[in-house]
């Protein structure tokens, strides 16, 4: 299945992020964007949930079954989500996250299979082994720092 185009423009980023090392920066920002509230957007919440255990898990060592492009996928959604510029921009009320929910539909429908194993892992896991799996400290500074100088 092709890329949508609004997410392709994310994978040099994603890549970016995952190369140097931000992927703790990126989800902190996930975690502390808002969302809308309401039983429509629950759904919403527990996907961006599901994918920011997999990049802890990920980032953490703990989980690696998961393949280099679904993970760069992954990377890209949460990217497109926390640009609040993006196709339908998200200070428009009730419609600003049609197209975050379209991009995170596409990721979860096309990595299905990986993000299914994922889950699957995660429910062998003791409680005490995900929140230390899933935690990740504040960080100095609020929302994503701009990008490192080549040095």
């Amino acid at each position: 299945m092709k890329t949508p185009w609004k997410l392709a423009r994310y994978l040099p980023l994603a890549a970016r992020f995952l190369r140097e090392g931000r992927l703790p920066e990126l989800l902190r920002a996930v975690a502390d964007k808002k969302t809308p509230s309401g039983a429509r957007f629950a759904a919403l919440r527990e996907d961006l949930d599901l994918l920011r255990a997999l990049c802890m898990a990920w980032l953490k060592g703990e989980y690696r079954q998961v393949s280099k492009q679904a993970m760069l996928m992954v990377v890209a959604a949460l990217l497109y989500f926390l640009t609040p510029l993006d196709a339908i921009p998200d200070w428009l009320v009730g419609l600003g996250f049609v197209d975050d929910l379209a991009v995170l539909a596409w990721v979860l429908n096309t990595w299905k299979g990986e993000l299914q194993a994922f889950r699957a892992w995660r429910e062998r896991q003791s409680p005490q082994r995900l929140a230390a799996i899933e935690y990740l400290p504040e960080g100095e500074q609020g929302g994503l720092l701009p990008p490192r100088a080549n040095t």
